[in-house]
């Protein structure tokens, strides 16, 4: 029997084939997405088909899952027509909206008791707000608020009527208005955000059925990106998950809701039942594209000039190239201090922006370790995991060693993980051979690096 994962990220779409008892790679494919902080959903469903199709198709499949971007705003008219492009998680427009609704709450410390995160641009709530102050005219005409990946699994399904809109909880936690800890939509803060009460996704179970697709399929609950990821490379407790993408995050399992009114830790559902604490930023692989971009040379290089030298001199690279989520600075802007003579090498420059890179995530692990995340390993996926500078430095910043699982799509193989699972009725999901296949990386801890970066990291200034 065969099952199928999607991964619907901000860049492409990965389609995985993979049988359902032991989890073999069968067939695989993948097609991209537009640029850009707005899209309209359609681009999604055309390249979701192009995937499907370089991967030979669905018709032998018995189950499907989504598992794709979090946080997008896809907002349906009564005839269940998009009404204008999505916002997705990387649009800050909605900064202002953010901290206004944070203190119309009453606080940070409300709304992580509502529901365990504190309102940034990423959260869709946020974008709500933004929609009903500045497009008044598109925000009347909403009828249902979704989630990128509650939408393709709806129309998969055959859009079949708002009412049948489904989501699970990993995705539907990082609205924000939706409660981990209760299981519960706070649709107070959906009126405090548009002035009015849309219809909503109906929130299932891990395992549970969201429809059947037009071949008659199984269609899994699906997953937010990183809870996808979190079920791809099968994680235990005190796993971090460091993932380095378009965003960077770090992630881990918990049996407890979080609560983080310092607002940098999100407390987030998991697609196994229990929670997820997260810290995202919204600067990862992209600093080493744009490094690469600057110096002229590409990623194998940019990585052989990183580690051409033992250190950067006091190079210090902050990374906000498109503001910054966590710390929350949405109009925060790059920047690089230490420069001088000797510093002023490509070599440096490619080794400051592998370290800010670095340094951004190892304050989010700290983040998580602050709000009582256990943690006993750490793993780095994503496609920057995948830069030998990043293995190498990465266990000095972070000041611990660092596995590496080999390359895969973890987000599309979670999903397909999920859809074995909802296939199976099973009370867990399978367990797909052995123990992950990792690489160990050690390198002595360099606390000088971080100092360094802290003490540069809040001189970062903001676009007028």
């Amino acid at each position: 029997m065969l099952v199928a994962g999607i991964d619907s990220s901000t860049q492409s779409c990965k389609v995985v084939v993979r049988d359902a008892e032991t989890g073999a790679l069968v067939r695989e494919g993948r097609a991209s997405h537009p640029t850009g902080t707005e899209v309209d959903p359609a681009a999604w469903w055309t390249a979701l088909g192009e995937a499907v199709e370089a991967a030979g198709g669905l018709d032998d499949v018995a189950g499907v899952s989504v598992a794709a971007q979090q946080h997008g705003m896809v907002c349906l008219d009564a005839d269940g027509e998009v009404v204008r492009p999505a916002l997705l998680w990387n649009d800050t427009r909605s900064a202002a909206a953010a901290t206004a609704l944070t203190g119309e709450l009453g606080g940070p410390q409300e709304w992580a008791r509502a529901v365990g995160s504190v309102p940034v641009a990423a959260l869709t709530v946020t974008k709500l707000r933004w929609l009903a102050e500045h497009e008044p005219d598109n925000a009347a005409r909403v009828a249902a608020v979704c989630l990128p990946h509650d939408w393709l699994t709806w129309k998969l399904a055959g859009a079949p009527g708002l009412e049948a809109l489904v989501t699970d909880r990993s995705d539907v936690s990082g609205t924000g208005y939706w409660s981990p800890s209760t299981g519960e939509y706070r649709l107070d803060l959906l009126d405090l955000a548009l002035g009015k009460r849309p219809v909503l996704p109906r929130v299932v179970g891990p395992a549970d059925h969201a429809g059947t697709t037009a071949g008659g399929a199984v269609l899994g609950a699906g997953a937010g990106d990183n809870a996808g990821a979190a079920l791809g490379v099968q994680v235990g407790p005190g796993d971090v998950i460091v993932s380095i993408g378009t965003s960077g995050t770090a992630f881990a399992r918990s049996p407890h809701p979080s609560a983080d009114v310092s607002g940098l830790v999100s407390g987030f559902a998991d697609a196994e039942g229990t929670f997820l604490p997260l810290v995202c930023t919204l600067n990862a692989s992209r600093v080493l594209d744009a490094t690469a971009r600057v110096l002229g040379v590409d990623l194998a290089e940019l990585s052989r000039l990183a580690l051409s030298i033992p250190d950067t001199g006091g190079l210090v690279l902050v990374p906000y190239l498109e503001g910054e989520r966590t710390p929350n600075k949405p109009d925060s802007t790059g920047a690089l201090h230490g420069l001088r003579l000797d510093t002023a090498t490509p070599a440096h420059f490619a080794r400051a922006a592998v370290e800010g890179m670095l340094c951004s995530l190892a304050d989010a692990i700290d983040a998580l370790a602050a709000v009582g995340t256990p943690i006993s390993r750490v793993l780095l996926i994503g496609g920057g995991a995948q830069s030998p500078a990043v293995r190498e430095i990465a266990p000095a910043v972070f000041g611990c060693p660092v596995l590496v699982p080999a390359p895969g799509e973890y987000v599309a193989d979670g999903a397909a993980r999920q859809a074995a699972w909802a296939v199976s009725g099973a009370e867990a999901p399978p367990h797909w051979g052995e123990a992950l296949s990792t690489t160990s990386y050690e390198a002595d801890s360099t606390p000088a690096v971080r100092a360094a970066y802290a003490a540069a990291r809040d001189l970062t200034v903001s676009r007028s």
